[in-house]
């Protein structure tokens, strides 16, 4: 295994742990923002106001892009076996 190889599978799996995540990070983010601002302009200063929300809304993104995370997952892995069959004898 060459070092461009390692290179190229540690990119891939970044790329994909992006596409992966990304989106529940950047709902979770934003929620949370939100959920500041809120409690900056109203004076509220209850810690557990921001759990409950993130939480719902994490759950939510998730279950939505699920499909689309499992189908990720499939790609990357078949493309990591089929490498493996390359490099065989």
């Amino acid at each position: 295994m060459t070092d461009q190889m390692v290179t190229e599978i540690a990119g891939k799996a970044f790329y994909y742990i992006m596409i992966v995540c990304g989106p529940i990070l950047l709902v979770s983010l934003t929620v949370g923002l939100i959920i500041s601002i809120f409690q900056a302009a109203t004076s509220i200063s209850e810690q557990t106001l921001t759990f409950v929300p993130k939480v719902i809304a994490v759950f939510l993104v998730t279950i939505l892009i699920f499909p689309f995370m499992i189908s990720s997952m499939k790609t990357f892995t078949i493309e990591m076996f089929s490498m493996i069959e390359k490099m065989g004898p």
